[in-house]
């Protein structure tokens, strides 16, 4: 039982991905379990390994001994940053959704400025302020945002920023097709399109201190590139076929009929 007046809220589902994290995913775990064991009742944590090939699976399994509400999804194989966060939010069972990095970018404790979520608030974004990357990233970051922009209007300050508080109904709603890097841009793009009520604040970012980063990697960007133009291109397309489903789910769930979600084509 919580003392009077101290806030306690619903229930969070904290999703983190993570490939070759095997130095710090422990931490990150304790860290995420600690900072909501003081804010929530109840919560778990989902760990997406996609396909690491270090002791990065070994390490959860020891984790999972000591932290009972941690729960593991594996890929067999590197699968991309968009599809391991795919999966853990399609496994998550509580109200709020929170996405962090399993490599310690970020401080998780910042996670009560974000609570509780506001009533005209269904997706919160964190912004990196300021961003503790080398200047390539950081020049990476800016062109990537640009192109976001160019392409869809005002999307994010910092799109990819791995610090996102969201109604799981929000997900529920929103069809995601991108496996690689522009799954956050497709996410964050349909969200608004759909009228999902968006706001943005500060987050402290420190450089990741171990891991196996991908993100500026030849292959990683052309595909990333490739998803974010498909998407322009079809973006009103797979928009109207989500809202043409979840009106017929609504419609079927009155009637005990439960309806399978419609696939990106």
């Amino acid at each position: 039982m919580s003392p009077p007046g101290e806030l306690r809220l619903a229930s969070i589902s904290a999703v983190l991905p993570a490939y070759n994290e095997e130095e710090v995913i422990a931490q990150t775990v304790a860290g995420v379990d600690a900072a909501l064991t003081e804010l929530v009742d109840d919560f778990e944590i989902i760990v997406v390994d996609d396909g690491s090939r270090d002791a990065t699976p070994d390490r959860l399994a020891e984790l999972r001994s000591r932290f009972p509400r941690l729960r593991v999804k594996t890929h067999a194989d590197n699968r991309g940053y968009g599809a391991a966060l795919s999966t853990g939010f399609s496994a998550a069972t509580k109200d709020l959704l929170f996405v962090t990095d399993g490599d310690k970018q970020f401080d998780v404790g910042q996670l009560k400025e974000f609570l509780p979520l506001p009533d005209d608030v269904d997706l919160y974004i964190g912004y990196r302020h300021p961003r503790a990357d080398p200047w390539i990233r950081c020049l990476f970051g800016w062109a990537w945002n640009e192109l976001v922009y160019l392409l869809f209007g005002h999307t994010a300050r910092d799109v990819d920023c791995a610090f996102k508080l969201l109604r799981t109904e929000v997900w529920a709603r929103t069809q995601v097709r991108a496996t690689g890097s522009s799954f956050s841009p497709e996410f964050v793009v349909k969200a608004r399109r759909l009228g999902f009520r968006l706001r943005e604040r500060p987050v402290r970012h420190y450089p990741p201190p171990a891991g196996t980063p991908t993100g500026a990697h030849p292959a990683v960007i052309a595909r990333a590139l490739k998803e974010l133009v498909r998407l322009r291109i079809h973006l009103n397309r797979e928009l109207a076929r989500t809202e043409s489903w979840h009106r017929a789910a609504t419609a079927a769930s009155g009637s005990g009929i439960s309806l399978d979600e419609p696939r990106p084509s």
